[in-house]
C-alpha cells in the first residue's frame, strides 16, 4: 500500500478515536464538573417547624455567613410538620446534590420511635455534615412557685403523687425532646405520677407554665432564657455537665443532685443519604467558617445556646447515640404519637 495512504489512514482512525472519547468525556463530564464546582446556584436549607422556633434560628443565623463561605445564596423553606418529619422526608428523598439540605434537631432520634404508624424516617441513613449550635435543657417552674430548687421539686412530686393528683408538665408536643426528658426524669423519681399536658409547641405551653396552670416544663435554654430574664420563671436546673455562662446561678443537674442527666438539644445540618464525601467536605468547612463569624458567635451565646462545629463523623455518632438512648425511653414509658 503507498505509504502516504497509509498514514492518511492511520491519522482518520486516530481522529474517530479522539472524537469518540470527547464525546464519553462530554456526557460524563457535565455531572462530575456540577459535583465538582457545588454549589453553583443557591443551596436551600429545610426546617422542619415555623419560622422562630430554636431550629428555626439556627438555620437563620448563619444564612450570611454560610452564603459567604460558600459563594452562594443559602435560602431558608419551611416545611412545619410531625415535629420535623416533613422536611427530614424531603431531603431524605431528594437527589444527593447538596442543594437540599435539612436542618435537624434531636426530636429526629425521637420520632422514629414515638410514630409508629406514619413511617417516620430513620435520621441515621441521612448524610451527616455538622452540628450547627447545641443547648442543655432548663427545668423551670412559674415564679409564683413556692419551689426553690430541685430537691423542693423532687419532694412535691412525690407527695402530689401519692395524693392520687400527680404535677401537670407541659411540652411543644408529644415525642419532642422535653417530652422524653421529664418522663425520664420520672423514672429517676420512682416512676412518680406525672400528667402530660401537650401543646402545639413551646409558646402557648410557656404562657401556661408562667400563669400557673402548669407546675414545671422542660425546654431549651434558648426558648426559656427571656422568661427567666424577665423574672416570669425560675430555672432549677440545666441539664449540661457544667453552667450555662448566660445563667451562672442556675446548678447543673449534677449539682443540684441528679447524677447521670446530661442531656442536650443539638442541631445539626445533615444532606439525603449518598450525598458525595466532597460535597459533605466542603459544607462542613462552609459551616465551621459560618460558625466563628463573631456575630453569629454572639448571636448564639446571647440566646444561652452554644455554637457548634463539629465534623460529619462526630454529628453521626451523636444522632446513633441519641437514637438508641431516647428509643430505650420511649419503649419503657410507652410514648406514643399516633
Amino acid at each position: 500500500m503507498n505509504p502516504i495512504k497509509t498514514q492518511l489512514a492511520a491519522s482518520r482512525r486516530a481522529m474517530v478515536l479522539t472524537a469518540a472519547a470527547l464525546g464519553l468525556t462530554a456526557l460524563a463530564g457535565p455531572a462530575a464538573w456540577a459535583q465538582a464546582a457545588w454549589p453553583s446556584k443557591p443551596v436551600t436549607l429545610l426546617v422542619g417547624y415555623p419560622p422562630g422556633g430554636q431550629t428555626d434560628f439556627a438555620g437563620r443565623v448563619l444564612l450570611a455567613s454560610l452564603g459567604s463561605a460558600l459563594a452562594q445564596p443559602v435560602v431558608i423553606d419551611n416545611k412545619a410538620g410531625v415535629n420535623g418529619n416533613l422536611a427530614a422526608a424531603d431531603v431524605m428523598k431528594a437527589p444527593p446534590d447538596g442543594y437540599r439540605l435539612l436542618v435537624g434537631n434531636g426530636s429526629m432520634t425521637i420520632a422514629a420511635h414515638v410514630y409508629t404508624t406514619l413511617g417516620i424516617i430513620d435520621p441515621r441513613q441521612l448524610t451527616p455534615i455538622g452540628t450547627m449550635l447545641q443547648s442543655a435543657l432548663v427545668l423551670a417552674v412559674p415564679a409564683s412557685s413556692p419551689i426553690k430548687t430541685y430537691a423542693q421539686f423532687a419532694e412535691h412530686a412525690k407527695a402530689k403523687s401519692k395524693s392520687g393528683e400527680g404535677i401537670d408538665y407541659g411540652t411543644g408536643g408529644v415525642g419532642a425532646l422535653p417530652h422524653v426528658t421529664m418522663e425520664l426524669l420520672r423514672e429517676r423519681l420512682g416512676s412518680v405520677k406525672m400528667n402530660h399536658v401537650p401543646y402545639k409547641g413551646s409558646s402557648p405551653a410557656m404562657t401556661d407554665l408562667i400563669a400557673g396552670r402548669l407546675d414545671a416544663m422542660f425546654d431549651a435554654t434558648s426558648v426559656i432564657a427571656p422568661f427567666i430574664k424577665s423574672g416570669q420563671l425560675r430555672p432549677l436546673l440545666v441539664t449540661s455537665d457544667k453552667r450555662v455562662p448566660a445563667f451562672p446561678d442556675v446548678p447543673t443537674a449534677a449539682e443540684a443532685g441528679l447524677k447521670d442527666f446530661t442531656i442536650l438539644s443539638f442541631i445539626g445540618l445533615y444532606g439525603p443519604p449518598g450525598l458525595p464525601a466532597d460535597i459533605v467536605k466542603k459544607a462542613n468547612t462552609a459551616l465551621t467558617t459560618a460558625l466563628k463569624d463573631p456575630t453569629v458567635t454572639k448571636s448564639i451565646l446571647d440566646r444561652g445556646d452554644e455554637p457548634g462545629g463539629s465534623t460529619p463523623e462526630q454529628l453521626g455518632a451523636l444522632t446513633r447515640s441519641q437514637f438508641k438512648t431516647w428509643g430505650d425511653v420511649v419503649k419503657a414509658n410507652n410514648i406514643r404519637a399516633d
